[in-house]
């Protein structure tokens, strides 16, 4: 007969004793247990003590967490978190050095306790941790500890950023600062001063007065890519937070991050790809006010630019208001505007009233008549001597190939959570969206020309320009003329292949015998993609544990039994190289308990405030297991590939169906490959719409061979 379920078999550890095995029942009050357990040693005033997981984490057992305890799990006695928090209260401020040192190392890890860290909170210890930083008689490895702690208490979301004074900011701003400081001092400091920016406005002017982003240029031009990465998170934090007017600080950071970081014969690792990234999008979200910004026909200045477009193309000089008649003039303009390619010849100020891309389509092109002033010159001038309809009008497509190019590169959106994708090339030059439009423009003009376009193929033009650019992206050149070459390789022709080649690839047959193999194939391949995501499963995955920090994450393995019976799941202290064994994974869920498999915000850790910055990647990875009375195994998917295997698996398991995007692409790959390997003999045979007549019945059947 099975355990009650409200009884949890565990061994309890205390210095200097043998373990004790003893069972928990969960019903009781966790005071009553401790009381027992002290009984059992005979200790008396057993308020004081309390009970620890006994692992590297050393976390303490609550009201709380005490469901969490699983059988076979080791406990350990030990001080309660106020007795732990008023020891190391004092301790730390001991004037013997060794003892002080001791004590601030013994901080820091407790502090990653949030039950230690309130008790410690309590007593006024984040007071006493900034006035020991603000006094600066702790160097080394004591302000590193000292620091540690700081980090892991204020990262509980206890106490206000708001509380702290200048002269403790002053003093962090300093160790940045410093030219010549020690390596763990200058990565806490840099995370505390990151913290301080996100999470409070007033802060963040507190520290700009400080600090600024030539003082931290230096911390780029090291080898320690950990102290790059907090460098670089500083630099998006100050610039995110940054008013409108200041945010033009990023060109020296973006030439110095592709020297030192970019071009670094040391592989970029998964954090440092995420802050480059999140630099690239806060540089292209610079872009934004000028995209949403409408032209005013009647602003003078802005009407110039447009002038000087005419005047750089046609190399003509602006004529004195009373040279010939104003008719005269205003037909000299129209036909110039024509020439160049505006919707209003008549007043082309209209034509960037659209938004987006706004007065930014504006700014591209000036950029480019002044920058790439033979390009330009070129392409104005052989569309005026073509013919009207086989024209490229350079002003449209211009507003157009802007407005393109915002959509792809997401000009306006805030980073995302888990995004690394960041391009190379935008980092090496100072006007790197500039030069990515002269490229792109002279791109449209060629494919144009190559197409042998009139003005009613324009929105086809653009789809192959967006699809060449897109391509060619996907290689994530290292430089802007690397970019160009990978563009002369992709050609209208080119791209003609590609797509007849994908054509070719996706061809679905319509014919009825054909539609008739394909749904008898269909169960098989079903069959055979349950199988694989089962088999995933078995081998299992590292996922990501619900952290509001990204730097010191902490992972936990789960996979399924080879019977597809049980999940094994268990903590780990770091990503696994290879496959966990079922052994080393303590904690066990029968799939016979699983109610069900929920996904995106439904999941209950998706609810719960301030556990998870909530953004759409997030949700998109996250999916519970639902057990027993309302409990909840929670996931967060490395990615969506993992999210996709994960759910179809446990669909599966549950006999419901797999409904994953992936499967869909697995089951039109592996259909199609089926279809083409079944149809081989019939190739160039055209294949009737209804069967064969059934031949007669033979004579006899004395041909048939008798099994038996």
């Amino acid at each position: 007969m099975p355990p009650p379920a409200d009884i949890v078999k565990v061994a309890i550890e205390w210095p200097g004793a043998f373990p004790k095995l003893m069972e928990i029942d969960q019903k009781k009050p966790l005071s009553a247990i401790i009381k027992e357990v002290c009984e059992g040693w005979s200790l008396g005033n057993h308020e004081n003590f309390a009970l620890q997981i006994a692992d590297a984490t050393n976390f303490y057992i609550t009201e709380k967490n005490r469901n969490d305890i699983k059988n076979g799990s080791i406990l350990r006695l030990t001080s309660s978190p106020y007795q732990t928090a008023a020891q190391l209260h004092e301790r730390i401020q001991s004037s013997s050095m060794d003892a002080k040192l001791e004590s601030l190392k013994d901080l820091a890890n407790a502090s990653r306790d949030i039950t230690f860290a309130q008790e410690f909170i309590n007593l006024d210890g984040i007071s006493l941790l900034t006035q020991m930083v603000e006094s600066g008689t702790d160097f080394g490895d004591l302000l590193s500890f000292t620091l540690t702690a700081f980090v892991e208490l204020m990262d509980h979301g206890i106490v206000s950023w708001d509380t702290f004074s200048v002269a403790f900011i002053k003093k962090i701003a300093s160790y940045v600062n410093k030219s010549a400081m020690d390596t763990a001092v200058l990565q806490r400091s840099l995370a505390i001063l990151e913290s301080m920016v996100l999470n409070s406005q007033d802060l963040y002017h507190k520290v700009a007065q400080e600090i600024t982003i030539g003082q931290l240029i230096p911390h780029l031009q090291g080898t320690d890519q950990d102290i790059q990465t907090y460098t670089i998170a500083v630099i998006n934090a100050l610039f995110l937070k940054a008013p409108e007017e200041k945010r033009q600080v990023r060109l020296q950071c973006a030439h110095t991050a592709l020297t030192n970081v970019i071009r670094s014969p040391t592989p970029i690792n998964d954090e440092m790809a995420h802050q480059l990234y999140v630099l690239q999008v806060l540089t292209f979200n610079l872009l934004e006010d000028r995209m949403m910004t409408k032209m005013d026909p009647q602003d003078q200045a802005q009407r110039d630019i447009i002038f000087e477009l005419r005047r750089i193309a046609f190399d003509v000089e602006c004529e004195p208001n009373n040279s010939g008649s104003i008719e005269k003039r205003k037909s000299m303009y129209t036909r110039d505007y024509k020439k160049l390619g505006f919707i209003n010849h008549v007043n082309p100020a209209v034509d960037f009233t659209q938004i987006p891309p706004g007065m930014l389509a504006l700014d591209n092109m000036l950029y480019f008549a002044r920058h790439h002033q033979d390009a330009y010159i070129r392409i104005v001038l052989e569309n005026s001597s073509r013919e009207d309809k086989h024209e490229c009008p350079f002003g449209r497509s211009s507003i157009e190939l802007t407005k393109m190019l915002c959509e792809i590169l997401k000009v306006g959106e805030l980073p995302s959570e888990n995004c690394h994708d960041f391009h190379p090339m935008f980092f090496t030059h100072d006007r790197s969206f500039e030069e990515f439009f002269c490229i792109c423009i002279q791109l449209l003009n060629k494919t144009w020309k190559e197409m042998r376009a009139t003005s009613e193929d324009f929105n086809k033009v653009m789809q192959v320009v967006r699809e060449q650019i897109m391509r060619a992206l996907t290689l994530k050149p290292n430089s802007l003329d690397q970019f160009k070459s990978r563009l002369q390789n992709l050609s209208y022709t080119e791209i003609l292949k590609i797509r007849q080649s994908e054509r070719m690839n996706q061809e679905d047959f319509q014919s009825r015998p054909i539609l008739e193999l394909r749904e008898k194939i269909q169960p098989e391949i079903m069959e055979l993609i349950k199988q694989q995501r089962l088999n995933r499963l078995c081998d299992g995955t590292c996922f990501r544990k619900i952290s509001s920090r990204r730097r010191q994450d902490k992972f936990w393995y789960c996979r399924l039994s080879p019977n597809h019976k049980v999940l094994h799941y268990g903590d780990l202290e770091e990503s696994p190289q290879g496959e966990v064994p079922h052994d080393s994974l303590q904690d066990k869920l029968p799939v016979a308990d699983i109610k069900a498999v929920i996904t995106g915000k439904d999941c209950p850790h998706m609810k719960e405030k301030g556990a998870l910055k909530q953004n759409k990647e997030v949700l998109e990875l996250a999916f519970s297991v639902l057990y027993e009375s309302d409990e909840y195994l929670n996931f967060i998917a490395p990615d969506k590939h993992e999210y996709c295997v994960w759910t179809d698996g446990l669909n599966a398991l549950l006999g419901k169906e797999m409904t994953s995007d992936y499967t869909k692409s697995d089951m039109d790959t592996l259909l199609s490959m089926e279809m083409k390997l079944r149809l081989l003999d019939l190739e160039n045979i055209q294949i009737p719409e209804a069967p064969p007549p059934i031949p007669k019945e033979p004579s006899n059947y004395d041909f048939v061979y008798d099994c038996n």
